[in-house]
């Protein structure tokens, strides 16, 4: 991403509360959040399964699954094995799969930037046995490569910085 340029003001007159990465990461930024949405989107559905693959300690766990839950990426059901209490399992809902390729994203800079010496621990596969990548493309369909240039520009939510020294005496 790079500054505006042209009409309008410039990325750094720009209000960065009003930004949707950073609503995004009031959500998912805390320790273990991105690592819990990774399990659940991988099949772990049981907080127990959670705590032992995740080696998350449970309150810990419990206020990660609160604030995906209130967030609407994660929504709960109720099961029951024979002879014990009712539980919950955590389903990922449409908008923690939204996030999908943001994970993804983050796990190839993993692989590029911070895998061991035997390589990536992991791959992910589509269904036909093709390695899934992720790509910047777009509207029109154009493929962006690692110098094309970008240009971050004011959306119809974006609202002026208030500037600290407004009103000021100084």
């Amino acid at each position: 991403m790079s500054e505006t340029s042209g009409a309008g003001p410039a990325w750094r007159e720009l209000d960065s509360t009003a930004c949707s990465i950073a609503r995004t990461m009031a959500v998912i930024g805390e320790p273990w959040t991105v690592l819990v949405l990774r399990d659940l989107l991988n099949g772990i559905r049981r907080f127990d399964e959670l705590v032992d693959h995740l080696g998350i300690a449970r309150n810990v766990l419990t206020r990660r699954l609160t604030t995906l839950v209130d967030a609407g990426l994660v929504e709960t059901r109720e099961y029951r094995e024979p002879g014990r209490r009712a539980r919950r399992e955590y389903r990922p809902t449409t908008a923690a799969r939204d996030l999908r390729p943001v994970l993804l994203a983050l796990m190839a800079f993993g692989d590029r930037h911070h895998a061991g010496p035997d390589g990536p621990p992991a791959a992910v596969e589509h269904d036909c046995g093709a390695p899934v990548t992720v790509q910047e493309v777009c509207a029109d369909g154009h493929v962006l490569g690692p110098r094309d240039r970008v240009r971050t520009v004011p959306g119809p939510g974006s609202r002026r910085r208030v500037d600290a020294t407004a009103g000021g005496s100084g």
